[in-house]
């Protein structure tokens, strides 16, 4: 086996294809001008040259191997042996990765993506299972050497948060956390019950693709509904405390987006219709997706209501996805952001 069997992905002739049109675009006249398209072809150029050089750096990992091979079929060593056991148990595990990565060919995959949770009934209780959720992803993101930023945020009444937005910027971050939208429940005793009874509680996670604008989404300024107000949030200096915070609601769709962390209203306002554009490329995906299932006439069910997992800390430690009936009772390693296999999971179930 090889990098280059691993998928379309990696096809080397057609990477090479991508920064040729890459160089072609580059040289047409006028092309600087339009900053919007060399970001694009400069996302496009760094993707394809990162994927190059992982197919070089593998094949070499294969020659390396083979040499070691073949030194072993004309004498025997067994630290050369161990040596090349243990290497063979590295490369195995990291295409593994590589092949997930073939998986992830939606329109959208590539991109950054913009997480909101909001807590679901259960007052105080519901609020803290948001935070702990919040602070999973973001060492999730830490793990993946993903940058996560804030970009709104309602704290609780008491304790915890009401609903917090932030976006995870790199290299399939929207490919990946997209398989985490749902209903997330939480089964504990209550930290916040004097009675130290067992709790559950709930919260969803909405998940969509960073994007500017896309040309077969058109959002017409009469169909906006624009709010302004105070930030509130984390406080002190996390938050600007004039009135340019922005709440843009689309009409005909009835999807609210709002975002309050940036200096300005001007940056807030980029900000919020950037997840606005992710939110209804969303759903245009979704509806892409039942029209499909709809004419091949069957409809690959994996989902268990809109609960997607289970995290129970008593009267046992488990944490399971509904959808593929992956479990692991480690929950602290679940909590501290190790979700990687249950994505993986996932990934492999809708593929299958």
């Amino acid at each position: 086996m090889n990098i280059h069997s691993s998928g379309g992905a990696f096809d080397e002739q057609g990477l090479k294809d991508v920064l040729k049109d890459c160089e072609k675009q580059k040289q047409q006249d006028g092309f600087y001008e339009n900053l919007k398209l060399v970001k694009e072809v400069g996302k496009k150029q760094k993707r394809a040259e990162s994927k190059l050089n992982l197919i070089k750096t593998y094949d070499n990992k294969f020659k390396d191997l083979n040499a070691l091979l073949e030194m072993l079929s004309v004498c025997e060593d067994a630290e050369l042996y161990n040596e090349l056991v243990k290497d063979l148990k590295v490369l195995e595990e990291e295409l593994e990765n590589l092949k997930l990565e073939t998986l992830l060919n939606g329109k959208y995959d590539s991109l950054n993506a913009i997480l909101t949770l909001h807590a679901g009934a259960g007052g105080t209780e519901a609020q803290d299972w948001v935070q702990m959720l919040y602070r999973m992803y973001k060492m999730y993101a830490e793990k993946m050497d993903y940058k996560c930023t804030l970009l709104d945020i309602l704290d609780g009444d008491e304790a915890g948060i009401k609903s917090v937005t932030f976006l995870v910027e790199g290299e399939n971050a929207y490919g990946y956390l997209k398989s985490e939208k749902g209903v997330h429940r939480l089964v504990r005793i209550s930290p916040f019950d004097a009675n130290a009874r067992r709790h559950t509680s709930f919260a969803s996670l909405e998940v969509m693709p960073e994007l500017d604008e896309t040309p077969d989404i058109v959002i017409r300024p009469e169909d906006l509904k624009v709010d302004t107000y105070r930030s509130s949030g984390a406080g002190g200096q996390h938050v600007n405390k004039t009135e340019s915070a922005i709440r843009i609601t689309h009409i005909p769709t009835g999807i609210v987006v709002s975002c309050q962390t940036e200096r300005s209203q001007i940056q807030n306002r980029e900000t919020a219709m950037k997840m606005l554009y992710g939110k209804l490329a969303e759903k245009q995906e979704q509806e892409e997706l039942e029209k499909l299932n709809s004419i091949r006439g069957a409809i690959k069910k994996i989902e268990w209501g809109s609960q997607i997992r289970s995290y129970v800390f008593h009267p046992y430690n488990l944490v399971k996805d509904h959808r593929t009936d992956y479990e692991t009772s480690n929950i602290q390693a679940v909590m501290d952001g190790d979700i990687q296999p249950f994505i993986t999971e996932y990934l492999k179930k809708i593929n299958s």
